[in-house]
């Protein structure tokens, strides 16, 4: 029974939605990085893009990437979608 209800709270917090941006400034390997709002690693807002709400990182990578080729996840904030 409990486990059910960990399960429960966790999907709540999953569905939970937030503004996503990306960079527009490329790092050194040439990766635009998407950020979660509130991210401290968060571009000034003179270089970043908002990408809109989302409730996964995955669908803001997805969307930065109708942007630029060359997306990833931040490792701070987006970390399950970061891989480089």
């Amino acid at each position: 029974m409990q486990k059910l209800q960990y399960d429960v709270l966790l999907t709540q917090k999953e569905m939970i939605m937030a503004d996503y941006y990306v960079n527009k400034n490329p790092q050194s390997n040439g990766d635009h990085e998407v950020h979660k709002s509130g991210c401290t690693h968060m571009p000034e807002e003179q270089n970043r893009i908002l990408l809109g709400d989302f409730y996964t990182c995955f669908d803001a990578v997805k969307t930065a990437k109708t942007i630029y080729s060359t997306v990833d996840g931040c490792y701070y904030c987006c970390n399950e979608c970061h891989n480089s």
